[in-house]
């Protein structure tokens, strides 16, 4: 059966001073699904562990992102999480840079077209 798109929510998360890459990108998925109340499965008519949810997150070190530790946020649902080149670092004076991740989230169902 095909897949089919049904939404796309994007956030932004930041580590201001501790250049954690992974609590930057739990932000950033936070700062995406939290302000939303998303009743996509049921609109659909689908269980809610149906839902395919694809996480693309960017920050400048990918390498120093814990994606498993990140699935944890989504109570439901088939989680895939990639872990891209993106977000930036901003220098600063002193100290480490701040990092910021940048996330989009997709969620899609196998389902035939109307």
């Amino acid at each position: 059966m095909p897949i089919h798109r049904v939404l796309t929510e994007f956030g932004l998360g930041t580590s201001l001073r501790r250049q954690d890459y992974t609590q930057a990108a739990r932000r950033a998925l936070q700062d995406a699904l939290w302000h939303n109340s998303i009743n996509m499965a049921e609109l659909y008519g689908f269980p809610k562990e149906a839902m395919l949810i694809d996480v693309q997150i960017g920050v400048q070190h990918p390498d120093r992102v814990d994606a498993d530790s990140l699935h944890d946020i989504f109570p439901y649902g088939q989680i895939t999480i990639t872990v891209t080149q993106g977000g930036l670092d901003i220098p600063r004076a002193q100290g480490k840079p701040t990092v910021i991740a940048n996330v989009a989230i997709n969620v899609s169902f196998e389902m035939e077209p109307a």
